[in-house]
């Protein structure tokens, strides 16, 4: 778990970390330097999933060269299997963390939600349901790898 108390907000309690993955956690199906030494950390804090619609084929390989779990949704109705899947678990626990449009029921659930506006772009839905909007998924990740960011952003 991550626990970090926002002044004049709340206190977040983070027990999983989903993470959509073109775009957001990949780019064109493949993995930045960093991330995997990032997530090699909060896999110890959290819970972390991988939601993709596989655009590029690559999520089961990604998932297990990162050693977590992968959930392929509907090319169609992928942003509704996202949110499902975020509210099979306990929303108020999750971070989230997407680019695209079928990302934005996800980040709009989330009590914690990341918009990536990275390469691949970022669609305005999801931007528009993120708390926080950041330029690579490194940055992100360490949002969450050094909370005060966290509170530093978040604060009223």
């Amino acid at each position: 778990m991550i626990q970090v108390s926002i002044p004049g907000r709340v206190v977040l309690e983070l027990h999983h970390l989903l993470l959509d993955m073109n775009g957001t956690l990949t780019v064109d199906g493949v993995l930045p330097e960093g991330v995997k030494e990032r997530l090699e950390y909060l896999k110890s804090k959290l819970n972390v999933y991988l939601l993709t619609a596989d655009t590029f084929g690559s999520g089961a390989q990604v998932a297990a060269e990162l050693g977590i779990e992968v959930f392929v949704v509907s090319p169609v109705n992928g942003g509704k299997d996202k949110r499902d899947f975020l509210a099979a678990l306990e929303p108020r626990g999750v971070v989230a963390v997407g680019n695209g449009a079928n990302d934005a029921e996800m980040l709009a659930a989330a009590e914690l939600s990341i918009a990536v506006i990275g390469r691949e772009g970022c669609a305005t839905a999801a931007l528009h349901q993120a708390d926080i909007a950041v330029t690579h998924i490194n940055d992100a990740l360490d949002l969450l790898v050094n909370p005060l960011r966290l509170v530093a952003t978040l604060r009223i």
